[in-house]
């Protein structure tokens, strides 16, 4: 949720020395998501020798990516519209911006640049393709006929998409990648498992527990499907029966996700003095410093949730759904502790259990910080990434 910083803003992660010639477009549907998720890697791209580039719709983010040095495309991209022209539009456009600019690696991150990136890409046909399927997200837990209509439909896209001659298919976790492979969306040689987009553990240190009362931490977009409700309904309980202890949101609503939890219910909840809301923060360093657990009930379909890896980084005991992308970082009893989905009672015990026993805390946080750096770090994530670079660039298949 943050990038690696120093006093002068975000910093390219040092990696082992490596050279690749070629050009690189990321295709992201936010700019913003690119700054948060992708920069190090791109940076790091820079230095390796690539020619980068990066195509989003025009917003928010933007004037950071060019204050970094890149070249940027904006590209008519809607987050989650579905209108058949403009989606139609987006394809069009993508082609039209590969056929002109002729990158040697196409590097697609989330749903519709995934989409309309890689039918795009097979129409030019001269680009490698590098797609990131960053969690398996709304699409796959929606209910309901139009949520079935439209599931069908992105599968048939990814049929489409994924197919690419010269593609590899990135997955944060292995039971995303099972499912894929078993539904024939990709090629069992095309997919590869590279674990979250990585965390600078230099900017997220182990770092000592605060004084005072044990705060339990939820941070992420405010979204129903992040379990959110279920934290708030726990702590609910817990404040009814004088625990001492704090609960905490940190995020910002999402105007427009289906999802999104309305600011004002968010103020409701802080009123009535269950939870504090500290809204959006760009210092998770700092912020998530302050917990003593960090929580993520979520059910929403992730990658690697990258909030619990800089909990973790920082020595935090964790609490998380026993699902996809938690699992991978959330050992449980040894770094955290997991719970079933949308179980208010199991999430409630769970917290209980952490928020009594400092000693506990102690031995989870020490196991999760140690797990954090030898699987989750920044550099590694770049490291793995420029292999699968350096096998299309040489025409080697891995």
């Amino acid at each position: 949720m943050s990038l690696p910083t120093t006093d002068k803003g975000p910093r390219a992660v040092p990696i082992e020395a490596r050279r690749l010639n070629g050009r690189l477009l990321f295709v992201v549907n936010s700019a913003e998501f690119f700054l948060s998720h992708r920069l190090p890697l791109a940076l790091g791209a820079v230095s390796a020798g690539l020619d980068v580039a990066v195509a989003t719709p025009a917003g928010a983010g933007v004037e950071g990516i060019v204050s970094h040095g890149f070249l940027h495309h904006p590209i008519a991209m809607t987050r989650r519209g579905t209108h058949l022209w403009q989606e139609a539009v987006s394809v069009w456009q993508l082609a039209k911006l590969f056929r002109r600019i002729r990158p040697d690696i196409i590097h697609t991150v989330t749903i519709k640049p995934v989409l309309y990136g890689g039918i795009a890409a097979r129409v030019v046909g001269s680009s490698a393709v590098v797609s990131a399927i960053t969690g398996l997200g709304e699409v796959f837990i929606a209910q309901g006929i139009m949520a079935q209509i439209r599931r069908h439909a992105v599968m048939q896209g990814y049929r489409l998409a994924l197919r690419h001659s010269r593609s590899r298919v990135i997955f944060q976790n292995p039971d995303d990648q099972a499912q894929f492979v078993e539904k024939r969306l990709v090629a069992p040689r095309h997919a590869v498992l590279i674990r979250g987009s990585g965390v600078d553990m230099a900017s997220f240190p182990m770092t000592p527990e605060p004084d005072g009362a044990p705060v339990v931490m939820l941070a992420g977009r405010m979204l129903w499907s992040k379990g959110v409700a279920e934290f708030v309904a726990a702590a609910r309980h817990l404040h009814a029966q004088n625990l001492n202890a704090r609960f905490v949101l940190v995020g910002d609503t999402d105007p427009g996700n289906p999802q999104a939890i309305p600011a004002s219910i968010l103020a409701e909840w802080q009123q009535e003095g269950v939870i504090d809301w500290w809204g959006f923060r760009p210092d998770m360093a700092k912020v998530l410093a302050a917990a003593h657990v960090v929580v993520l009930p979520t059910y929403y379909g992730e990658g690697v949730p990258k909030v619990l890896i800089e909990g973790a980084a920082l020595g935090r005991a964790l609490v998380a759904t026993d699902a996809p992308g938690c699992r991978e970082i959330v050992h449980n009893e040894r770094g955290g502790l997991l719970v079933p989905s949308k179980d208010v009672a199991a999430l409630e015990r769970a917290m209980v259990r952490l928020i009594g026993d400092t000693a506990l805390r102690h031995t989870f946080g020490a196991y999760a910080a140690q797990l954090a750096r030898a699987e989750f770090s920044v550099e590694r994530v770049i490291s793995d990434t420029f292999d699968l670079y350096a096998s299309l660039l040489s025409g080697v298949r891995r």
